[in-house]
């Protein structure tokens, strides 16, 4: 017979048991995401320092105590690098916003706004202003490239010739058009002796001249250019975090915007929170699975440049992609829906890009790909969104339980319920046609 003493022994060995077995499996969840993590390059890079590197690593003491000691160039009068080069000029940097065409240089000089980008926000008086490139980068600690996409490596070259040991930091979200190149692919292709660095985040330029509170990631191999970064733009109302994983925040920045066109169109159908949620989730989803493909730290994609620019971008009408998809939602086409929205969205040539990418490299990315069936192929929105609700079954969180779905079940699935659309619609025809003849 067994004692009550013997069944508690027994209980609390079972329960012991449970716990150990439950532990285990936390610890090996941890373990997997960790390691994932380790082969994506998790931990700081080392490298020797340049030149360049050298140069800014001398000055960083003073920097730090006196930021008025850094002299910076912004290319790029767009809302964002303006927004950047205001906040540089009100933190006493040497700051200098190279604008492209002279006479709005001049308006800009004399009025102390952006009229195009930033209509009625006053600029610092201790802003500069320049159309003459040359003048604008020479003798300068950093420059910010802020230019779109499509003129980026045009403007490294441009200014090539004239790099005496300065860092350049990109300001840029997105890759270039046929090539799938990232502007820090760009900026080593084109000055491979050059300190870089990328910078993004959730960066609405109206909320930062508003002074509302606000932040970002400077993204860099070169720790003396982080804090560079940090000590010229870090303010009471804008702060600046650091990164060593440039590949990871330069994709969230580039692939964010895919998903903000999808949540324009979900908000031209007024979708409900739910819905909103899901898209949320599976684009980021969809995001991190396509970084850790590029090499990039997955959980950079739970930071600023990740997940924050994600939500910022597709919760906010002032998002140029969120408006293009909400237009596209409406029944524009992609080419009128550009012309009127009037400034670059880049997120349209995104799409192609990661599209042409995932499908050779068979990275499932299912809203991806339905965005480019809509915008590409000319393809019925709403149809393409109840194709990807009946798309199959998957894992929630990929890093946790794995998969086995892929582009070409997807593929199938979409291809033949476009098959099961046209026979209906056929076998409709028909009977009218019976009807008809009756």
């Amino acid at each position: 017979m067994t004692s009550p003493n013997d069944s508690n022994k027994n209980n609390n060995s079972a329960n012991n048991e449970a716990g150990n077995n439950t532990s285990e499996k936390q610890n090996g969840m941890l373990a997997g995401i960790l390691e994932r993590a380790s082969k994506s390059g998790i931990g700081r890079k080392k490298s020797t320092p340049n030149p360049v590197e050298s140069a800014v690593a001398k000055d960083m003491a003073e920097i730090h105590s006196n930021p008025t000691k850094l002299r910076l160039a912004f290319l790029g009068g767009g809302s964002f690098g303006t927004a950047m080069a205001n906040l540089a000029a009100r933190n006493g940097c040497d700051a200098t916003l190279w604008v492209r065409n002279k006479r709005t240089v001049k308006a800009m000089a004399k009025t102390q706004t952006n009229k195009k980008y930033l209509p009625g926000y006053k600029l610092d008086d201790r802003l500069k202003y320049s159309h003459d490139l040359a003048a604008t980068v020479k003798d300068k600690d950093i420059i910010f490239i802020a230019v779109p996409g499509l003129a980026f490596r045009e403007t490294v070259k441009n200014i090539a010739p004239l790099i005496s040991g300065q860092s350049i930091v990109s300001l840029t979200k997105g890759m270039e058009k046929d090539t799938f190149a990232m502007m820090s692919d760009i900026i080593k292709e084109v000055l491979p002796e050059v300190n870089f660095g990328v910078m993004s985040g959730p960066n609405l330029a109206i909320e930062i001249m508003k002074n509302m509170p606000s932040a970002t990631v400077i993204a860099s191999e070169s720790e003396p250019l982080r804090h560079a970064v940090q000590a010229a733009l870090h303010s009471a109302f804008f702060r600046v975090f650091a990164s060593d994983d440039v590949r990871g925040v330069e994709l969230g920045g580039a692939l964010k915007n895919i998903y903000a066109i999808a949540m324009g169109m979900a908000a031209a159908y007024e979708v409900g929170e739910n819905t909103k949620a899901m898209i949320l989730t599976r684009a980021l989803a969809e995001m991190s699975r396509f970084g850790v493909e590029e090499g990039a730290n997955p959980l950079t994609f739970l930071g600023l440049s990740g997940v924050g620019d994600l939500y910022a971008t597709c919760s906010s009408e002032l998002s140029r992609n969120y408006r293009i998809g909400n237009m596209l939602g409406r029944g524009m086409s992609i080419d009128a829906a550009v012309k009127k929205l009037g400034q670059t969205a880049e997120g349209v040539n995104t799409i192609q890009q990661v599209h042409e990418k995932a499908t050779k490299a068979g990275i499932y990315m299912p809203i991806t790909h339905a965005l480019y069936a809509v915008i590409y192929e000319d393809k019925a929105a709403l149809g393409v969104a109840l194709h990807l609700m009946e798309a199959g079954f998957r894992s929630d969180v990929e890093f946790v339980m794995a998969h086995d779905h892929s582009n070409a079940a997807l593929t199938a699935h979409m291809k033949n319920s476009s098959n099961s659309a046209k026979d209906n619609t056929k076998d409709d025809a028909k009977s009218k046609n019976s009807d008809a003849d009756k």
